[in-house]
């Protein structure tokens, strides 16, 4: 599929007389524009072309979902927001940006050198991140937001599915409502965890919609892990980190995997 065809195709799911929309052929960047609302976004065609060679018709049904509440989100900003306790945090990388479209600065926290909490704003199917302009409108100051935010994360449902690879136990969060990412800042859920860990605790958030813990006990469970993040975080919607964390003592560290090939291994002995 070339890129005018996903234009064409993303005309006639969202339709036409709604929406103004314009390419830059340098950068392959579409601009969409709400005729009524008078707000627009910015997608990259290349990022879901690529998604559409691996995942055919979901990648663009998932890009019509986005925008399509994206631009309903923006709708219910311009009535007001009435649903202000429902506010959660969200994980981000590093690389994510600091300024919304509009340029006001989101609200952070510091959570790793990978990956920083961004805050949301709950819209039922969808969520907005909140800046500080955003804030102002919610009448909240910035400590009694992120309480809010840290308590709702606490609320989240942690039920796991389990399995077993090579000797190792691996458990996956997998909820799809947006905020997987995010039970890895519930620290009583991590400290739970831990105490049914046998080896060494890791855990991934390679985009948002999963998170993973592990049970390492073998040097083959950092390589599987390490599988198992890269392939998440290349099929996300919304990439987080392709690295891995060791948990202990309430703290996460990074660490780098890097797979080994056993027969060479064997060879060598």
């Amino acid at each position: 599929m070339k890129a005018n065809e996903l234009i064409q195709i993303l005309k006639q799911r969202l339709g036409e007389e709604r929406y103004t929309w314009s390419l830059d052929e340098k950068t392959n960047k579409l601009r969409i524009e709400h005729k009524v609302l008078g707000k627009g976004l910015d997608m990259t065609l290349g990022d879901t072309l690529a998604k559409y060679e691996e995942r055919g018709n979901k990648a663009v049904d998932e890009v019509v979902y986005t925008i399509d509440e994206t631009f309903k989100a923006m709708a219910q900003e311009q009535q007001g927001f009435q649903n202000t306790a429902a506010i959660y945090p969200v994980i981000r990388s590093g690389s994510f940006p600091k300024k919304s479209k509009e340029g006001f600065d989101f609200i952070t926290s510091e959570h790793t050198a990978e990956t920083t909490v961004y805050y949301a704003l709950d819209l039922g199917r969808t969520y907005r991140l909140i800046d500080t302009d955003m804030l102002k409108k919610l009448h909240l100051d910035e400590a009694q937001m992120k309480e809010a935010a840290r308590f709702k994360a606490r609320e989240l449902s942690t039920k796991v599915k389990k399995d077993e690879v090579a000797g190792n136990t691996f458990y996956f969060l997998n909820e799809n409502d947006g905020y997987d990412a995010s039970r890895l800042l519930n620290e009583s859920f991590l400290r739970e965890m831990r105490g049914k860990i046998k080896g060494e605790m890791a855990v991934a958030v390679p985009h948002q919609d999963v998170l993973i813990i592990a049970d390492i006990q073998n040097p083959t469970g950092y390589d599987v892990l390490a599988q198992m993040t890269m392939h998440f975080f290349s099929i996300g919607t919304v990439p987080i980190t392709s690295l891995s964390f060791i948990y202990e003592d309430g703290k996460l560290e990074p660490i780098f995997i890097m797979a080994k090939n056993r027969k060479q291994e064997e060879d060598k002995k």
